[in-house]
Parts: C-alpha cells; sequence; structure tokens
C-alpha cells in the first residue's frame, strides 16, 4: 500500500488508488469516447496524467463506458494500491498550550535549584510555628499557664478572704488574666528574637555573596 500526504484532487473525497497501466490507458482511450459525456471525458483526460485518482471518478467513467470497449473491474485495478492521505495534526487548545508552559517553567525551575543547590547558602531560619508538634507544645503551653494563673489566684484569694467562695473564684479568674498576658508577652518576645535573628542571617548571606 502508499501512502501519501498529497491530494489528487482538491474537491476529491472518498478512496484513492494509484494510478496503474491499465488504469491510465483506459482513461485516455474514456477521454477520446464520444459515446461519454463531455464532464466525463475530461475527467478522464484529466485523472490520466496523475499518479493517483479517485475510485468513484474512475468508476464513474468505467460504468459510462460501453461495455464492449472497457475491460473488467479485477482487470483494471490489478496492480494497483490504495492511497491513504496523512490527516491533519490536531491544533492544541490554548489552555493545553497555557498548561505545558507552565510545566516547562516549573521544570526548567527545578532544574535551575538542583544545579544551584550546592552555591547558594542554605537558609537555616525557620518559621516559628512552622510544624504541627511546634503548635501543639505552644497550645499545651498556653493552657498550662492559664491553668497554673487561674489555681495561684484561687489559692492566694480563698486564704486572703476566709475562705470566701466567691472571692475565691474571682482570684482564679484574675490568676488566669495574668496568666494570659505573661504567655502574651513571652510571645511577643520570642517572636522579636526571632526576627532579629532571621534579619542578622540574610544580612550575613548578603556579606559573604
Amino acid at each position: 500500500m502508499v501512502s501519501e500526504s498529497d491530494n489528487p484532487e482538491q474537491n476529491s473525497s472518498g478512496l484513492i488508488i494509484s494510478n496503474n497501466d491499465s488504469i491510465r490507458s483506459f482513461l485516455l482511450s474514456a477521454s477520446e469516447d464520444v459515446q461519454l459525456p463531455r464532464e466525463l471525458r475530461e475527467t478522464a483526460l484529466n485523472l490520466s496524467s496523475l499518479n493517483k485518482a479517485p475510485y468513484k471518478s474512475i468508476r464513474q467513467i468505467w460504468v459510462g463506458s460501453l461495455p464492449s470497449i472497457r475491460p473488467d473491474l479485477f482487470r483494471l485495478f490489478s496492480g494497483s494500491e490504495f492511497v491513504f492521505t496523512s490527516p491533519k495534526p490536531r491544533e492544541k487548545s490554548e489552555e493545553l498550550k497555557a498548561r505545558l508552559r507552565q510545566l516547562a517553567e516549573r521544570a526548567e525551575r527545578d532544574e535551575y535549584r538542583e544545579l544551584v543547590k550546592d552555591i547558594l547558602p542554605k537558609s537555616s531560619a525557620t518559621e516559628p510555628f512552622s510544624s504541627y508538634k511546634d503548635q501543639l507544645g505552644f497550645g499545651l503551653h498556653v493552657v498550662l499557664i492559664m491553668f497554673t494563673g487561674y489555681l495561684v489566684g484561687y489559692l492566694a484569694f480563698r486564704a486572703l478572704f476566709s475562705h470566701s467562695t466567691a472571692m475565691s473564684a474571682a482570684g482564679g479568674i484574675l490568676g488566669l488574666v495574668c496568666g494570659m498576658l505573661v504567655e502574651t508577652l513571652l510571645f511577643i518576645i520570642r517572636s522579636s528574637n526571632h526576627d532579629n535573628k532571621s534579619s542578622a542571617t540574610a544580612s550575613k548571606q548578603k556579606k559573604n555573596q
């Protein structure tokens, strides 16, 4: 079988076959057959000079010819081959093109990061509470401080106000609030220290570069 990308006729469609000697000879004789309509004679003459032709057109000429002068179909198409036209490549959608560009850019960034990982200094600074373990520890610490503040305030007011339940509860609440204030102050101090360390590390890296 023959595979060619060019179409023998722009307006033809369907099965295409290659022209052999018997087909070409039949088309030439059909182009001179006065019994055929003029349109079929012109078509036969045009197809006879091509390397391939539509099967439908050849069969129309064959049917229009006299049975006494036309060859049988088996002998006519013997040695001929099918010609398959290559389909046009599918155009990529804009969404697919954008997605491919994003993947290519990401691959380039990953490749660049892999190349310079041994050159650029590693950042040792980590964000506070960046892990689940840090967050859980901070929450437990807050609960412990608040409970301790409540307990201390409750016991202190209980001793000062002759075991008064209302005053003991008020002292517990006051201790809880004080515990929250202490925890807030400690959090601010830790965050400030972390920011100072991050700034110092960044400045040091710039100097080293």
